[in-house]
């Protein structure tokens, strides 16, 4: 099976292309850029130098999520587009899904995504499962919920949570350098090729959290409309 993976839920990029068990290429950027502007021609470089042509691809991976709002969105539309087109597989894969499975140790690994304001994107993993429902929360919450586990391992977005980590889970280590703690599209492709393919048309992204804009809103009108999520504004 040929399959394309990629991600664009952090400040990274990363793009990779596989068949079957092998990775046939992979890019990685980390620097500040437009996703948007960078994404496609990344795919583009990639099949074009691994001697791919799009009509041989079976499947396309993407990061469904958490992440970047902005990201999300762009990787999700280009991923539903290509599969739209090509008419091939579609399959989305958890951001820190992705995140921990860079990390080969024995113990529970808690991959994080920096959501602002001192909380956190989380998820608990051991040997590739995971262990909870992954979850948007305070880093304060994540950490009173962690501290009866003898060996943790956290990774992805630490550095700004590392100094309180420590001083409340002192048995915690930390997996930082730069190839582990982002989203790794060849991890997303490995993850990914055991998925069961999704539908296209509905396929959106894990954002486990409303976007500030709609929660602002409902803050000043959610209280009118009863228990009802499915709302929309009176005129």
């Amino acid at each position: 099976m040929k399959l394309l993976a990629f991600d664009t839920s952090s400040q990274a990029l990363s793009v990779a292309l596989t068949e079957d068990d092998n990775l046939l290429g992979k890019i990685d950027l980390n620097i500040k850029k437009n996703h948007s502007i960078t994404l496609i021609p990344a795919i583009d470089f990639l099949m074009t130098h691994a001697g791919i042509k799009p009509e041989e691809l079976d499947r396309i991976a993407v990061a469904q999520g958490p992440g970047s709002y902005t990201g999300l969105r762009i990787a999700v539309t280009t991923a539903k587009t290509l599969a739209s087109t090509l008419n091939i597989d579609l399959v989305g894969v958890s951001s820190l899904a992705a995140i921990a499975a860079n990390v080969d140790v024995t113990g529970k690994v808690v991959p994080l995504i920096d959501a602002r304001r001192q909380n956190v994107y989380a998820g608990i993993y051991e040997n590739g499962l995971s262990m909870s429902q992954e979850q948007h929360m305070s880093l304060d919450k994540l950490l009173d919920t962690l501290k009866n586990e003898e060996v943790l391992y956290f990774t992805g977005e630490v550095a700004n949570f590392r100094e309180l980590i420590s001083q409340t889970l002192p048995q915690a280590k930390f997996v930082e350098n730069a190839e582990r703690r982002l989203p790794n599209a060849y991890q997303i492709a490995r993850l990914g090729a055991g998925y069961e393919p999704v539908n296209v048309d509905a396929f959106v992204p894990v954002y486990l959290k409303k976007v500030e804009a709609e929660e602002k809103w409902l803050e000043t009108h959610a209280k009118n409309q009863g228990n009802d999520t499915n709302y929309i504004q009176s005129i």
